[in-house]
């Protein structure tokens, strides 16, 4: 399915050679809207790619550039508590790694774990932790792919050092933290984010997580980052509501596309 699946894009792109892949994550699909020469390629179109059941994920790929360097970006996930496995959830990012992409950047949506944190907070992933109970890796060596990936650096310290230096120039407001993906698709209790609290944790979502762990199985550098749009259960008076979510991401989104431009422009000059 990879190989049917990327020859299928290699057939849309005609010769484009993306560098960087993008990952857009829930109400974060403006970005696939700046894309400049833009070829727009709809999952139904791609073998084994799945329609995302989730509002705030378009569903295609969208290849062209952004600040002149060749980009792949994926606007709309594939969550394993739609029912999809790990290896779905991954595909697009194996699809990446067919077409020559090297970069991945991921985003999402997640909930504020530090106490620090509110809604309205962009912060650079650091590290993970997978609680999902699910590992893209499972079962045979894929072709390109470690059986024991290093994760040691899950989120490359170069790209992260150039994230903070593209934020402190763009007056980009910036924090750090580690993710932690869980199943979902119910939002934690406010016994679950304590416990996440006491882990490590900083934020949490439902994403993510499976297509790092891939890339990093393929070589590829990965950068990742969370708009936190709201403190986890118990650390807030209101309920939670994924429409919400949404909103939030969008106050922040302008913020967000400002530093990836300002990360695929340096990472196309080679700093």
């Amino acid at each position: 399915m990879i190989r049917e699946a990327t020859d299928a894009v290699r057939t849309r792109l005609a010769g484009r050679a993306p560098r960087v892949g993008i990952v857009l994550g829930s109400g974060l699909g403006f970005l696939a809207d700046e894309v400049a020469d833009a070829v727009h390629i709809p999952y139904r179109e791609i073998p084994g790619f799945p329609q995302p059941g989730v509002a705030g994920h378009k569903g295609e790929l969208v290849a062209g550039s952004l600040e002149g360097v060749p980009v792949l970006v994926q606007s709309g996930r594939f969550h394993l508590y739609e029912g999809h496995d790990a290896a779905t959830a991954a595909l697009p990012v194996r699809v990446f790694h067919g077409l020559g992409v090297r970069t991945l950047v991921a985003t999402n949506a997640a909930g504020g774990v530090r106490r620090a944190f509110r809604g309205g907070t962009l912060m650079l992933i650091a590290d993970h932790i997978n609680l999902l109970g699910r590992n893209p890796l499972v079962g045979p060596v894929l072709e390109g792919e470690e059986r024991f990936p290093d994760m040691s650096d899950p989120y490359d310290t170069g790209l992260r050092a150039l994230a903070r230096a593209v934020a402190r120039e763009r007056r980009i407001a910036l924090a750090e933290g580690v993710y932690v993906a869980l199943l979902g698709p119910s939002y934690e209790t406010p016994a679950e984010v304590r416990m996440l609290e006491r882990l490590g944790a900083d934020a949490v979502g439902m994403s993510t997580v499976p297509e790092v762990i891939v890339a990093r199985a393929r070589g590829m550098r990965c950068l990742g980052f969370s708009i936190i749009t709201n403190p986890a259960a118990g650390l807030a008076a209101t309920p939670l509501a994924h429409e919400d979510v949404l909103q939030a991401a969008a106050r922040l989104a302008v913020e967000l596309a400002r530093l990836i431009r300002g990360m695929v422009a340096r990472i196309g000059a080679g700093t």
